[in-house]
């Protein structure tokens, strides 16, 4: 008798954007995903309901996204978190994949505080980080600005948005790079959940 295949990977976007720009990274996140193979819930978190709640919950991959306001995380992505908290307590989060992306107006913009500041909220759900896994972009004489992971981050996927800019203005790398976190994401919560089924083929 043939075994069952395991199932596609679920992967969920858990994001606030302020002014679009946060947002078109999530799409390209979820873009990224899907086109490797994932079932992607997309997930607002100024507008979550319980359903979407219930993505979260069911997802093998949770990816955190937020603008960088003054140095860290917007208020509206703290409010999430800080409603995680019962899913905490209970561990419900444990085990998932997480990672996370972020968009400023200063190439640098204290970014890394936010992608930190998502480590350290997936290390309390006892989740399991997932880096960006690219090489830095446009560190050289003959690199371009056009390359992936043009602004250097290792822990995420980081943006860069002129702040008098529209959403048109979010810079093509910055999009590809998210997508390229998107797809890893993917791949890894493909591992996870193909892990777990033949695990629990076995038991």
């Amino acid at each position: 008798m043939s075994e069952s295949a395991a199932p596609a990977p679920s992967v969920a976007v858990a994001f606030h954007s302020g002014y679009g720009h946060t947002a078109v990274l999530a799409e390209a996140v979820r873009r990224g995903a899907a086109d490797a193979g994932a079932d992607v819930a997309f997930v607002p978190v100024d507008t979550i309901t319980d359903e979407q709640w219930q993505r979260l919950d069911d997802a093998d991959a949770i990816v955190f996204g937020s603008p960088t306001y003054m140095g860290g995380a917007s208020a509206g992505f703290h409010t999430f978190a800080e409603a995680t908290s019962k899913r905490f307590v209970e561990g419900r989060w444990a085990d998932k994949l997480a990672a996370g992306f972020t968009n400023s107006a200063s190439k640098s913009g204290d970014k890394s505080n936010t992608l930190a500041y998502f480590a350290a909220l997936a290390a309390q759900h006892r989740m399991l980080w997932v880096s960006l896994g690219l090489a830095p972009g446009w560190n050289s004489t003959t690199a371009s600005e056009n390359d992936l992971n043009r602004l250097g981050f290792w822990a995420g996927a980081g943006a860069q948005t002129p702040m008098d800019g529209g959403t048109d203005t979010v810079h093509p790398a910055d999009i590809a790079t998210a997508e390229h976190l998107g797809a890893r994401v993917a791949r890894q919560a493909a591992l996870l959940a193909a892990g777990r089924h033949a695990l629990s083929a076995t038991a």
